[in-house]
């Protein structure tokens, strides 16, 4: 399974969860959908349509726990009969980001993934580096920025 990072730092915590928890596929991403790290995806339109669906639930779900007036979900779950996916937030110096991991029933379980979030949570907040300045929201470079970060993700 290839691991790949646009943010070498996420890489090691990454890693360590994915051989830990067994995961088959992961994603680690900001809320806005914004991939940082990947794991086990083919087709970056896969990483895409993956990112984008991952950062709906989150904002749909932290404002259905608004209207609720209560705090945000710590994390969700879904099973199906072969596989699950799970999806979190974990607090770093970078902010907030989402962490999508999609594992196999017959290889590991819930409280498996569940586990190793929590030490992937402290380790990424740990290797974080210190919050950078806010930038532009659309770069004048943005195309090319999406073009490396893809290239990255995917070794090209």
């Amino acid at each position: 399974m290839t691991t790949r990072a646009v943010e070498n730092w996420t890489l090691a915590p990454l890693t360590a969860f994915i051989q830990e928890a067994q995961a088959r596929l992961v994603l680690l991403m900001t809320p806005s959908g914004q991939v940082l790290a990947q794991s086990g995806f083919a087709r970056a339109v896969d990483v895409m349509s993956a990112a984008a669906l991952g950062a709906a639930i989150v904002a749909s779900t932290t404002e259905l726990a608004k209207q609720m007036r209560q705090a945000p979900f710590a994390a969700l779950n879904h099973q199906g009969v072969r596989h699950g996916i799970f999806l979190a937030q974990c607090a770093t110096g970078r902010g907030p980001l989402v962490v999508l991991a999609v594992y196999d029933l017959d290889v590991s379980s819930l409280g498996l993934v569940q586990l190793f979030f929590e030490q992937l949570s402290g380790d990424l907040r740990a290797a974080s580096p210190a919050p950078s300045p806010a930038k532009q929201v659309l770069a004048a470079d943005f195309e090319r920025e999406l073009t490396e970060s893809l290239n990255t993700l995917f070794g090209r």
